[in-house]
């Protein structure tokens, strides 16, 4: 996908990465809807429990605009290639969502994109690298250590670039959903229905990558050949049955977070077949 030059003025970057934090942390981990939380969790051999949070509000801290090591946002973007890529898929996002939001009459609001490097800290506890990328909509941030796309390349077989932009604008639609309100309105049903939690926490994960595939359908000029292609490649990697298969487990749909490979890819296709984020209402109509 040929992404376009970006203002980095234009984008709320935060750079962790040289910073110091305590071991550990401290309060909930992976706090809100973690895209590979599962991937951790069977990866990397970590409890899932740790990371996935309560999905409520929070307090908005301020933009900050220069990074733990005092860089500007111009250099955060620029210390390797998979922060460029993070960046100007950032810039292309806020681009493509902000007017839909405008001609729905929703206020937008950027989410912030937040650099660290091995651990950090989020608005929601701890960041950690096997946490994988996440949204904390505490502060409405999107967290990336980006050593995690080498990590997503070698070991689960999703490389490519349009894989890696398919991750940054499945957390994006989590912001989506953080703005027009589902994120709260799925938090309150979980927490009345507890043993539906998980299903509705597929159909959330579900929509998100129909969100990731819109934003692709509405900047179809930019696609190149061979995206799609990565982008379904990289949803069946991350679809809870393979993970499961691949961790030499049984496969356990009632235990699913996030959707089996083939919803997974059909969400993504979706959105990128029709882009139109109407199309996604379908994963989660809680009206």
């Amino acid at each position: 996908m040929r992404l376009n030059r970006f203002n980095p003025n234009s984008i709320r970057v935060e750079d962790q990465r040289g910073g110091r934090f305590p071991g550990g942390g401290g309060g909930k981990v992976g706090c809100g809807t973690i895209i590979i939380a599962i991937i951790a969790a069977l990866v990397f051999g970590v409890d899932p429990a740790q990371m996935i949070g309560a999905l409520d509000g929070g307090q908005q801290p301020g933009i900050t605009q220069s990074g733990q090591a005092g860089r500007s946002t111009e250099e955060s973007c620029a210390v390797n290639q998979y922060s460029q890529e993070s960046c100007a898929v950032l810039a292309s996002l806020n681009e493509t969502w902000q007017p839909e939001f405008e001609k729905a009459g929703i206020r937008f609001g950027q989410p912030k994109l937040v650099f660290y490097g091995g651990r950090g800290r989020s608005g929601c506890g701890a960041a950690q690298s096997a946490m994988g990328p996440f949204y904390c909509p505490a502060d409405q941030g999107i967290y990336i250590d980006t050593s995690f796309y080498d990590t997503m390349a070698q070991r689960m077989g999703a490389g490519g670039d349009f894989a890696r932009y398919y991750v940054m604008a499945h957390e994006y639609g989590h912001h989506i959903q953080y703005l027009t309100g589902i994120a709260g309105q799925v938090r309150s049903a979980q927490q009345q229905n507890p043993r539906g939690a998980n299903q509705l926490q597929v159909r959330m994960e579900l929509q998100a990558d129909c969100y990731a595939g819109v934003w692709a359908g509405k900047n179809r000029h930019l696609i190149e050949a061979g995206d799609m292609e990565e982008g379904l490649r990289a949803a069946a990697s991350i679809g809870d049955d393979t993970l499961q298969r691949n961790a030499g487990q049984r496969v356990r749909p009632e235990s699913f977070t996030h959707g089996s490979s083939a919803q997974r890819m059909e969400a993504l296709k979706i959105g990128m077949q029709s882009g139109d984020d109407t199309r996604c209402d379908a994963y989660f109509d809680m009206r």
